[in-house]
């Protein structure tokens, strides 16, 4: 802490008596300055102790309470006169007004230099610097020490809390909960998760300071609150926490400074020994899918600890339509997020997980839609568990994604389980869905799994003619044929439905197939016409 105007008085060998003011005697001294001038407030700053013998002052009762003004708006924190030169003693009307306004008045007795009070502060200026260096890198030694150690992430933030006389809470990638110290605190840090999304939606590094109470704590619990995101690269990896009773001081400041940074990088880890680890992964889940299960499980037991056991759900996610967009375009960022979200879920689960990201343009060749194939992230995780529903989660969060689920399998079988993700995927799509699973690939009409706007065009082509003749003639072609098509071609029953002779019904389908140039014996033209009139039910 800097001087106080209290320290200085207490130094025996300055003789300084307060006239005024006594009340407000702990405020800092930044500075010392010498002025005899009747304004010096240009040349302030605040937080000054102001020496003056008082040459230009006078013995005006209102020049003397204008001049307490000037220094009190100032920000000056307190005045000293030096007796024995311009004044014997100190005008009793500055006295006055110093008490008015609040200002600590000093009387500086002859014998003491005003260059004795400026060594004085500043030595505790000094000293109080030199404090606040050596504890600061006394706490990033330590902070240093635990960052090495096992569990390093967890150590830290205990040495931190323990450090600002506090709490401080760690949150991983997704805004969850991931440490806090000491453990009576986790009810606050869980209540700053509102905060934690807020800046987990933007570019990292950012904070956030919440003075008094922060949202959703009670009376008991007012703390000043530090909320920062940890990341290099605009991507936050974690956020840090911290509450303390007051807000805190450079000295602080510098040490939570120390441990973000420190924090950071145990997050970020090696740039290259992550894109290995990704690599290795990708690896490991196309033997999966190749059918090498066996080979695979043996690599993955000594680097990850093994592959996913019982049954498994294999996920494929990539662009949902966007008229922001070119198709199939998936902005990378919702790809990243989907696959940190989902690798921090199956951490705090346990759970074991695969992940490979399939680039733009694999391999030169046209995806299953007719367009350029766009980038796509696949998954094989537990069945049902926290991977499979963190990664529903994530996609109904963002409108960019869409996501295929295969039916549950054992490993073994997860190339078939990869097909049918994918088909599920490409329903999706053309659905504009966020998500469809495989048994919803079978089940109901074929209709919702087709483009829309593709089945349209087709209809209204194949339909123009009839529709022409309809209008222009009478007949009631579409409606014949919407009839004879819905009773598998029985003529009296078709012709019941509408209300004509079945004499009449086989004129006007005679008709049909004179105008559309097809003949209705060939059952995929049946098929057509009955799709195009389905299309354009309501």
């Amino acid at each position: 802490m800097p001087p106080t105007l209290a320290s200085v008085v207490r130094n025996s060998s300055l003789h300084l008596t307060v006239l005024a003011g006594a009340d407000h005697l702990e405020r800092p001294v930044r500075w010392v300055h010498t002025s005899e001038l009747d304004d010096p407030t240009p040349f302030l700053e605040g937080g000054e102790l102001l020496l003056t013998t008082g040459i230009k002052l006078g013995k005006s009762a209102k020049g003397l309470q204008s001049y307490v003004h000037r220094l009190a708006d100032a920000g000056v924190v307190g005045l000293g006169l030096g007796v024995g030169l311009s004044h014997t003693e100190v005008p009793q009307p500055l006295v006055e007004a110093a008490a008015q306004r609040g200002l600590p008045l000093l009387r500086v007795p002859e014998p003491t230099p005003f260059i004795a009070i400026s060594k004085a502060v500043s030595a505790a200026l000094a000293a109080e610097q030199y404090e606040a260096v050596t504890t600061s890198f006394e706490a990033q030694e330590e902070l240093t020490r635990a960052a090495l150690g096992q569990n390093g992430t967890a150590a830290v933030v205990r040495r931190l809390a323990a450090r600002l006389g506090g709490w401080a809470a760690l949150y991983d990638s997704s805004g969850a909960l991931s440490v806090v110290a000491p453990d009576w605190a986790a009810r606050r840090a869980a209540r700053l998760a509102a905060e934690v999304d807020r800046l987990r939606r933007r570019p990292a590094p950012a904070s956030a300071a919440l003075q008094g109470r922060a949202p959703g704590f009670d009376t008991a619990d007012e703390d000043f609150v530090v909320v920062q995101s940890l990341g290099a690269d605009r991507r936050a990896r974690g956020f840090l926490a911290v509450g303390t009773e007051d807000r805190i001081t450079p000295t602080e400041r510098y040490v939570l400074n120390a441990a973000v940074a420190l924090l950071t990088l145990t997050l970020e880890r090696s740039r290259e020994l992550r894109f290995a680890e990704e690599r290795m992964g990708a690896a490991l889940l196309r033997l999966v899918l190749a059918g090498q299960v066996a080979t695979a499980r043996q690599v993955a037991t000594s680097l990850f600890g093994g592959l996913p056991e019982g049954t498994i759900r294999v996920l494929v996610a990539g662009a949902a339509p966007s008229g922001d967009r070119a198709p199939g375009e998936a902005p990378p960022h919702d790809l990243t997020e989907l696959a940190e979200r989902a690798e921090a879920a199956g951490g705090r689960a346990g759970e074991k997980l695969l992940v490979a990201r399939e680039p733009a343009g694999k391999d030169g060749k046209d995806g299953k839609d007719g367009g350029a194939q766009a980038e796509r992230l696949v998954l094989l995780a537990v069945d049902g568990g926290a991977v499979h529903r963190a990664c529903l989660g994530v996609v109904e969060e963002h409108e960019g994604l869409a996501i295929g689920v295969s039916a549950p399998a054992p490993v073994e079988d997860a190339g078939g389980a990869y097909a049918q993700a994918e088909r599920a995927l490409a329903v999706a799509l053309r659905g504009g869905r966020r998500s469809v699973g495989h048994e919803e690939v079978g089940a109901g009409s074929l209709l919702p799994l087709l483009g829309e706007e593709a089945v349209a065009a087709f209809a209204e082509g194949l339909l123009r003619p009839l529709r022409e003749h309809d209008r222009t003639a009478r007949g009631d072609l579409v409606a014949s044929l919407r009839a004879w098509l819905s009773r598998h071609g029985q003529w009296d029953a078709a012709a019941a439905d509408l209300g004509v002779h079945r004499h009449t019904l086989r004129y006007r389908m005679r008709r049909v197939e004179e105008l559309l140039g097809r003949s209705l014996d060939d059952t995929d033209v049946r098929m057509e016409l009955w799709l195009a009139l389905r299309s354009g039910e309501d």
